[in-house]
């Protein structure tokens, strides 16, 4: 079975929807990643940091899907990462009310030698010293590197940023943020220029608009399924991330093909992630629905057409 390694925080967040709000839950890019990539029965595990505060049921949940929790530094007299947002009333926008780093702060990642020779390596969105910090502890390089980031470390980290990207094979980020870290508005020409940085493959999230996948002039589109009822957006991107690498490591495919199924696996499940508060729709998620959804997909997308 291939090993997936995923770096990035686990945390508590806040959260207020249209829809109503919560107080401290589960949360963090690693939360969310693990618990997607885990629907693939894939052996994975998390380097990240927590403090004294953060309750050992949230760990046993995590390792109740098979996820490794050996890499989560327990920080006993510190205080866990917090992130307080509200969304607004067509969720696309968000006010950030609170960011608490705590422990974050001062985080040295430590891989656990159970996972120095991981297969796969999901980069999740935190600061470009730390991801590199571990792609350094990784002495064989796995088969795939995936990298998440966001503007913030555009804005504030980007030297950083740029030596993480030159070293990482695939990509992900949302429209504006290609735009900005290319300095092109077309989506197709903001491919080719972060091509040239490093990654042989280039996956730009459109949110409710579905997501396109690049690779040497090669691209591919998947939808977001239209769905009744939005709830709660926080994660969605983390869990697409989750289920683009989960699909790619349990098939072992790195193939243009494998990565077309592996965008259509990851909107597939940031369907479910939106429809509950924070990771309760993921933690209860079955078989049977992920594969029904996929059907959804497969409708949504499939036709015939004559050419003349």
């Amino acid at each position: 079975m291939n090993k997936l390694l995923v770096v990035g925080t686990v945390a508590f967040d806040a959260i207020e929807t249209p829809f109503g709000k919560t107080d401290k839950i589960l949360g963090g890019a690693a939360t969310y990643i693990s618990l997607s990539a885990s629907q693939f029965g894939v052996n994975s595990g998390i380097v990240s940091v927590v403090g004294g505060d953060f309750p050992k049921e949230y760990l046993e949940k995590l390792n109740a899907k098979n996820i490794n929790t050996d890499g989560i530094e327990i920080i006993e007299d510190g205080k866990t990462f917090f992130w307080k947002g509200k969304y607004h009333n067509d969720l696309n926008t968000r006010d950030t009310l609170i960011t608490d780093l705590n422990v974050l702060a001062n985080f040295n990642p430590v891989v656990p030698e159970e996972f120095k020779n991981t297969d796969f390596l999901m980069l999740g969105n935190l600061h470009p010293a730390v991801q590199m910090a571990v792609i350094k502890q990784i002495p064989v390089r796995p088969k795939l590197v995936v990298l998440d980031t966001m503007n913030f470390w555009m804005d504030n980290t980007l030297d950083e940023l740029m030596e993480v990207i030159a070293k990482i094979d695939v990509i992900t980020i949302n429209d504006e943020e290609a735009r900005q870290l290319s300095g092109e508005y077309s989506l197709v020409r903001a491919a080719q220029k972060i091509h040239k940085m490093g990654p042989k493959f280039v996956v730009i999230k459109k949110g409710e608009h579905g997501a396109l996948l690049f690779n040497n002039g090669n691209v591919f589109f998947a939808p977001a399924l239209p769905l009744e009822e939005v709830f709660d957006p926080t994660g969605a991107g983390d869990t697409f991330a989750g289920g683009f690498i989960g699909h790619i490591a349990k098939s072992g495919d790195i193939s243009f093909e494998n990565m077309k199924r592996a965008v259509i696996s990851g909107s597939n499940l940031a369907s479910f992630c939106v429809e509950k508060f924070g990771t309760e729709r993921m933690e209860n998620l079955s078989k049977e629905e992920i594969e029904k959804r996929l059907l959804q997909f497969k409708l949504l997308t499939q036709f015939d057409i004559e050419l003349s």
